[in-house]
């Protein structure tokens, strides 16, 4: 099956592409090759390859030029780059834009076949049912149907057999710890630790203990010595979230553990050797703290050897439907209820929100339409109203509008003591329109006919 999958390599240096076509063709892939952009830009409409292989700096047009004109033609078509060790942050520019993955030069054949055999199992989706089951377990905390997040993942699942630091950058609740979970599952340190800390949560002092430990009488409280997190971690991973709001003294002493591979617990006069890898993630701009002079460059390329960038939820509709009922099952279960889904109409407003919490403001949805919900059906209405209250009230004008409709109609059930012969006149509408309208907003006039007695 794999000599039916071409392969188009691309690079001013003709000794690298006699090597590529070496390598790749004793592996069984047909390749064609182009010197520059604008040849490769031809050969892919001739020769309609499976996969283009890039260099990333190239007189003309460069690796990135061209793969923005393939991925606007055909977003499908996955792009390998090739980088030379001095540029990394173009690597990383090139991974956040959607390129497939990189290969620093030189490069060795099995990470070439394992980044090609992967980039076009995602493209083609061919694989085995054996190889697809064990490859789901690492990543099973992920629930996803997105191209993009498919992209991602894929590249997740290469980046995890290495031991190099993995920097993801994402918004908030786009679940950036969960990523940071599978990789460490994927991963060869998957059976030690993963320990994972909030360097936004906690003061200074506090999160320089946290990390690095402290002895017995290093300060006021210190009645016993503690490990601290580099220490719990050790052979496993450890995910420095919100690395971004880390005060500058940490980041030095950070810095000088990811260089020395050691630590010194606070109070302590020796070091100690740790064995992690970390994975940091933020939803600031790295580059603009930077700027700003409140992160260390050194830093910066000390963690962000392999970056990835988890897409808003916003940018990915098509897994809210998915995501949304696998939070309605899991909330079933917590609360012990049996609703079977949403009403189309409440999907559809789940679908066109803004979403600018990410996953975590729709789970925070979800929960709240399966708490307050007292149907077999989710109805528009209740989600609705909690996106409203969710959001600060900064809904679209048809949902804003909704709303308007729906709080009239009650004050004028409420104003005839449900007669709907009368709220009917009362808003210049006939009684077959009016029951319409009820019926929309699953309204129901006895119900006010009983508040109404009451009061």
């Amino acid at each position: 099956m794999q000599e039916s999958y071409k392969i188009l390599t691309v690079d001013d240096d003709p000794d690298i592409l006699k090597l590529l076509g070496m390598r790749l063709k004793a592996a069984g892939y047909q390749v064609v090759t182009a010197s520059n952009g604008e040849e490769a830009l031809a050969q892919i409409s001739l020769s309609r390859p499976a996969l283009v292989i890039s260099d990333l700096r190239m007189p003309g047009m460069d690796g990135l030029a061209l793969f923005d004109v393939i991925h606007k033609k055909d977003p499908a078509l996955p792009v390998i780059m090739l980088t030379a060790h001095g540029s990394i942050p173009e690597a990383v520019d090139a991974t956040q834009r959607g390129v497939f993955g990189f290969l620093t030069k030189p490069f060795d054949s099995k990470s070439l076949l394992q980044q090609v055999e992967a980039a076009l199992r995602m493209a083609t989706g061919a694989h085995t049912t054996t190889i697809d089951t064990k490859d789901q377990a690492w990543r099973a905390g992920i629930v996803t149907r997105s191209p993009q997040m498919e992209n991602l993942l894929g590249q997740a699942k290469l980046m995890a057999v290495s031991d190099a630091s993995v920097f993801i950058q994402g918004e908030s609740g786009t679940g950036k710890e969960l990523l940071a979970r599978a990789i460490h599952q994927a991963s060869p340190r998957n059976e030690k630790p993963f320990v994972a800390i909030n360097c936004g949560a906690m003061p200074e002092a506090l999160l320089e203990s946290e990390l690095f430990g402290h002895t017995k009488g290093a300060f006021t409280g210190a009645i016993r010595d503690n490990k601290g997190l580099f220490q719990s971690a050790n052979g496993g991973t450890l995910f420095l979230d919100e690395i971004g709001d880390m005060p500058l003294p940490l980041q030095i002493k950070l810095l000088r553990a990811l260089q020395e591979r050691v630590i010194r617990p606070v109070g302590s006069s020796t070091d100690t050797p740790i064995d992690v890898r970390i994975i940091s993630a933020t939803h600031k701009s790295l580059t603009e703290e930077m700027k700003e002079g409140r992160f260390r460059e050194d830093l910066y390329y000390r963690i962000n050897v392999v970056a990835l960038a988890i897409p808003p939820l916003a940018d990915r509709r098509e897994d809210i439907p998915l995501l949304a009922n696998t939070f309605l099952q899991l909330l079933n279960a917590k609360y012990k209820k049996s609703i079977n889904g949403y009403a189309p109409e409440a999907m559809e407003l789940l679908i066109a929100a803004p979403w600018p919490g990410n996953v975590r403001q729709l789970q925070n949805i979800v929960e709240q339409t399966v708490v307050l919900s007292t149907t077999a059906i989710v109805p528009a209405m209740l989600v609705q109203k909690a996106l409203h209250d969710n959001i600060g009230g900064i809904i679209s004008f048809e949902a804003a509008r909704k709303d308007f409709e729906r709080d009239y109609l009650i004050k004028l059930l409420k104003a005839t003591n449900g007669g709907v012969t009368q709220a009917a006149r009362l808003a210049q509408r006939n009684r077959t329109e009016f029951y319409k309208l009820l019926e929309r907003h699953q309204l129901t006039p006895a119900l006010f006919k009983s508040d109404s007695s009451q009061e």
